[in-house]
């Protein structure tokens, strides 16, 4: 199991490298931020905002799937209804936590991952605990609610203000 851990940590290492590498460091990049920040501005230089959002998305898309794939077929082993109990918030919250950054976002999932890791070990500890003892009287949904309780303390104490891209869920009309 724990080289299964180490192999994945190591993938979304290598692609927070290559993301952060195309994002700030190629012409695609450049482009990709300028139709975020300012679209208008991005067309005048003759940047196809269209395309350029519709391939941002696509690959996001791509990326989620990746994912799911991983969830569904190495983490739970069966797919389920409602199988990701909210870790996709806890996805987006990592983004705005990380400030809309590859390294930030890399930082803020393993940071809610930990939540996770702590949520599975209380609950292991709670169901070995003799009987009568405070462990064993704590209800299991109190450790279900860790790394969600994590999450909301990062982005509301800890987080502070962080400034999605200017032109974040603005349609752009020509």
């Amino acid at each position: 199991m724990r080289s299964v851990s180490t192999s994945i940590v190591r993938t979304m290492l290598v692609l927070t490298l290559l993301i952060h590498y195309l994002l700030f460091y190629t012409p695609w990049g450049l482009r990709t931020r300028a139709v975020g920040e300012h679209p208008r501005a991005a067309d005048t230089v003759g940047i196809n905002v269209f395309r350029t959002r519709y391939l941002a998305v696509i690959l996001g898309g791509l990326l989620a799937a990746l994912a799911g794939i991983w969830l569904t077929i190495e983490n739970i082993g069966v797919f389920n209804l409602r199988m990701t109990a909210g870790r996709g918030y806890i996805a987006l919250a990592a983004m705005i936590f990380g400030r809309w950054t590859p390294f930030g976002a890399f930082a803020a999932a393993l940071l809610f991952g930990l939540g996770r890791a702590i949520e599975i070990r209380a609950a292991g500890l709670s169901s070995v605990a003799t009987a009568g003892s405070f462990l064993a009287s704590i209800p299991s949904q109190f450790f279900s609610a860790i790394p969600y309780v994590i999450t909301i303390i990062a982005l509301a104490g800890i987080g502070g203000r962080a400034r999605p891209p200017a032109a974040d869920g603005q349609p752009y009309e020509k």
